[in-house]
């Protein structure tokens, strides 16, 4: 494959670019990323591919394997949970971007096979635009119209500020401001809840007694030990978090099927209108400050549900089991 012609992608800014690439064809992923990266590093910038083995194939060959292309298997960065990849990408600006200049990174997110985990990563790609703002990125993302599900596409329409088209760099008119989009996102149903629960507590007042119950409940459904240990922990998290923030009565309900488990957390206190809430330490990286606990709860879990319905709030946790 010819290496296309690195053409007009030049930037003076060096905070957080986030642009959407949309392709139907392997030929068009070329044509359109190849130029992205190759104008990067006659500028000074840096380049990453963090992407599947299929879509890094054939970007380094559009690129004749330049060497000075960093290639990362898109699971080094992403993982499986939201946080740890902003986190992830975070370092990898600070590693990797030349002084004074840009990281330019192709990424290819693996939305996952279902609706919830498409929605984990949409809400992921909204983030972004407020939780890495002050880093050296140029992250294009490239979404395989052939491939992901229409609302995937519909949802990246919404969350990166440019195009790359074969035309050149756009500004977005479907772009959506962050916490709009957040606001407007769906809050899944969650079948479990319409059944009984293995737990219920009305008011919340024997803190340590409620910790062993949990424990205890948990211990006797099947499936990983050690993402069961970090459910606990996250609800002994969000449990206190309840007790010290919100109003009383603060209740929980814990369910399980075979397949995964749910815990709610509710409490009648102001609420909380924060859409981005979780996705970092509410104090930045002063750990020593606290507030860590829905950051804490969003690593832990797979699924982490903030429901807001003018009464209080509550707090969703599922987890899968292995």
């Amino acid at each position: 494959m010819p290496v296309p012609r690195a053409a007009h992608d030049h930037l003076t800014t060096r905070s957080l670019q986030h642009d959407l690439l949309l392709h139907d064809s392997v030929e068009e992923l070329a044509a359109l990323a190849a130029p992205v990266l190759l104008a990067g590093l006659a500028d000074g910038d840096a380049a990453v591919v963090l992407t599947g083995p299929k879509t890094a194939a054939v970007l380094t060959d559009a690129l004749a394997d330049d060497d000075r292309v960093v290639v990362l298997d898109q699971t080094e960065v992403y993982g499986t949970r939201t946080p740890a990849a902003l986190t992830a990408l975070r370092r990898l600006a600070e590693r990797q971007a030349p002084a004074g200049r840009l990281l330019r990174v192709v990424g290819e997110t693996d939305f996952g096979p279902t609706p919830r985990q498409w929605l984990e990563w949409e809400r992921y790609e909204a983030v972004i635009n407020r939780a890495l703002r002050d880093q050296p990125l140029w992250g294009v993302c490239v979404y395989d119209t052939s491939r992901l599900p229409d609302t995937v596409v519909e949802a990246g329409l919404r969350t990166h500020p440019h195009l790359v088209t074969a035309e050149g760099r756009q500004v977005n008119p479907q772009y959506q401001e962050p916490a709009e989009f957040l606001r407007a996102l769906p809050v899944p149903e969650e079948p479990l809840e319409r059944t009984e629960p293995l737990l219920r507590v009305d008011d919340m007042s024997d803190y340590i007694g409620l910790r062993h119950s949990v424990a205890r409940h948990l211990a006797g459904l099947g499936g990983s030990p050690d993402a069961l240990e970090d459910l606990h922990l996250a609800i002994d998290e969000m449990s206190s978090n309840a007790v010290r923030h919100g109003g009383p009565p603060v209740q929980l309900r814990l369910w399980a099927s075979r397949d995964r488990v749910v815990c709610t957390i509710s409490d009648r206190g102001p609420g909380m209108d924060d859409p981005f809430a979780g996705y970092g330490p509410a104090h930045g990286r002063d750990l020593s400050r606290g507030g860590m606990g829905l950051w804490l709860a969003r690593q832990l879990c797979d699924h982490v549900d903030m429901i807001d319905d003018g009464a209080g709030l509550t707090v969703r946790l599922t987890t899968t089991l292995d």
